[in-house]
């Protein structure tokens, strides 16, 4: 899958998940958003690069704007769009990928 790069994406809340593996950026994500209102923007900060398949993956699969992701230097800030009320974007994210 594709990088979406960013431009001018402004959060509203941000998620620090640097230094976590797969499937925990995903995992934090999940709970972040619970406590967002629909129509906000989460930026997730990781270095798992695991998170440029999964973030845009995860998206799809609960409802929620997958916004784009952008890279500097092994650093990833991802761009989520709130889109759904309920909860089920909460169940435990698969991890497709080996760990770094």
């Amino acid at each position: 899958m594709g990088t979406k790069q960013t431009t001018a994406v402004k959060a509203d809340v941000v998620l620090d998940a640097f230094g976590l593996i797969c499937p925990m950026p995903i995992a934090k994500t999940c709970q972040a958003i619970k406590g967002m209102e629909v129509g906000q923007v989460l930026e997730v900060i990781a270095d798992d690069q695991g998170i440029v398949e999964d973030m845009p993956s995860w998206c799809h699969t609960t409802g929620n704007e997958f916004l784009g992701i952008a890279e500097d230097h092994g650093e990833y800030h991802a761009f989520v769009r709130k889109r759904v009320i309920d909860s089920k974007e909460c169940r435990r994210p698969p991890c497709n990928h080996p760990s770094q």
